[in-house]
């Protein structure tokens, strides 16, 4: 008897789904419609709708909307001592770093922490980082997410250098800050616990949190967003919006173009913004 009832639920489910998909989505807004409809119903989860949600977003977004910029980037000079690259892992954190020459612009290959843990203290004196140095992958601004992520699976790597048009070393992107636009952040034990407010990503990108107070984001970007009772840059869009707003979705004020990049059925958390400003002033 039990074999049955589990049998006629199952069936059930799959009525259900099918029922639901009856009238084929003809685009990716009634996709998303239609999983929407599916999480409501409890057939999917709110944080497998979310994952959905960021691999299709992936699709349209480039390389430059979440790089690291050059400026930010924290690299190794190629002449620098064992002694001093363990100094900048310890107090970085991180595990992967390029490698430099004569500048920025000039990256030779790409450093990884494990690889000197194979390092006694006797080698440390004759240590050649020429030997350990990996090559470089470079990839262009305008590269979408979703390719990077094929290619970086493919080819097992985790970092990317990006390049502008002109050739020149515009940033990097690691395979978390891909994935993170499909999971959400992903946080370790060299994170800071704060969240940052504001990242910057490029000449004229950010990324800015819903919570950041809004004269905080009035002082950064010289803007003149006023309203007494809202105390968020969240808040304040949501009012020029006027509704919950979904992965995607833009909204231009005064010389800014905001764009939902992380959101669930009840919170806008990060949005893109693109100063359109120094866009101008960087196309003169």
């Amino acid at each position: 008897m039990a074999v049955a009832d589990n049998g006629g639920s199952t069936q059930g489910w799959l009525e259900r789904i099918l029922s639901t998909f009856a009238s084929e989505p003809q685009d990716q807004k009634q996709l998303l419609g239609l999983l929407k409809t599916l999480q409501s119903r409890e057939l999917i989860g709110a944080d497998e709708l979310f994952m959905i949600e960021g691999v299709l977003q992936v699709s349209d977004m480039q390389v430059r909307d979440i790089m690291i910029p050059r400026g930010q980037m924290i690299v190794l000079e190629h002449s620098i001592s064992f002694n001093e690259i363990i100094e900048i892992i310890t107090e970085s954190g991180h595990s992967r770093f390029p490698v430099i020459d004569e500048d920025r612009d000039d990256v030779v290959g790409i450093l990884l922490a494990k690889d000197l843990l194979q390092l006694s203290v006797e080698h440390t004196e004759k240590f050649e980082i020429n030997e350990y140095i990996r090559p470089a992958s470079f990839v262009p601004e305008s590269k979408r997410l979703n390719v990077l992520l094929k290619e970086f699976r493919q080819n097992r790597s985790h970092i990317a250098m990006i390049v502008d048009e002109y050739g020149g070393v515009s940033g990097l992107v690691t395979i978390e800050d891909v994935l993170e636009q499909i999971v959400g952040k992903i946080d370790d034990e060299h994170d800071d616990g704060d969240e940052v407010d504001i990242q910057h990503h490029g000449d004229n990108r950010y990324s800015v949190r819903a919570l950041m107070p809004l004269q905080e984001f009035n002082d950064f970007f010289k803007t003149d967003f006023i309203n007494d009772e809202i105390e968020t840059i969240g808040g304040y869009l949501l009012g020029h919006i006027g509704h919950l707003p979904e992965r995607g979705e833009s909204l231009a004020l005064e010389n800014l173009t905001f764009k939902v990049l992380s959101a669930d059925s009840r919170h806008v958390h990060i949005y893109q913004v693109i100063d359109d400003n120094k866009q101008d002033a960087a196309g003169k």
